[in-house]
This record gives structure tokens, C-alpha cells and sequence, in this order.
């Protein structure tokens, strides 16, 4: 490989960190989140997985939240509309994890 690209013979190229940033962000969510399950599962190393539905909604709520309020300013109401939850769930969901400000 010259200046990251491909020379003549070579069989594999190296990805750089940004083309995997860019292949990142054209990944569907569905997408990423199953091939993060795949690993979770493959690097258990024989423990049983418990609570698999909290840790996901552990990992997933909290950054939807913040980048709901990011986009509605911090206005509650709306980012609840968005959401498709009451005022009351998302504020209790904020507080969940500490996301009050």
C-alpha cells in the first residue's frame, strides 16, 4: 500500500480509520446493533447473558435522549412528542440516567 492505496499484487488493503468512520455512518442502525449483539455474544466466553434487554436499553436510550433534546434545544415537550412518549415517561427516563440538566 503507497499513500493508502491499493499497489499492484497486493491482496488486502488496510482500511484507514476514516473510511471506517464513513462505512460506520452508511450502516443502518438495525444493522449496528446486531453486529454488536454478534460480538457480545461471541466474546461471552461461556457466562450466560442475563438482563440482555436492560443493557441494551442502557446503551440505546440514553445518546436517543440526548440527541433528541440536542435537536429540540432542550425542550422537553417536544422531544417527548418525537419520541412518542409522554412528558412524564421521558422525564422520568432523564432522571433514570441522569440526564437532567
Amino acid at each position: 500500500m503507497v499513500n493508502g492505496k491499493k499497489s499492484q499484487g497486493s491482496r488486502k488493503v488496510a482500511e484507514r480509520p476514516r473510511d471506517v468512520v464513513v462505512q460506520l455512518r452508511n450502516q443502518p442502525l438495525r444493522d449496528l446493533t446486531g453486529d454488536a449483539l454478534r460480538l457480545y455474544f461471541r466474546d461471552l466466553n461461556g457466562h450466560k447473558p442475563n438482563a440482555l434487554y436492560d443493557l441494551v436499553l442502557g446503551e440505546v436510550e440514553p445518546p436517543l435522549f440526548k440527541a433528541v433534546l440536542d435537536y429540540t434545544r432542550g425542550n422537553q415537550s417536544r422531544a417527548a412528542e418525537i419520541l412518542g412518549l409522554n412528558r412524564a415517561t421521558l422525564r422520568k427516563k432523564l432522571r433514570h440516567y441522569e440526564l437532567l440538566g
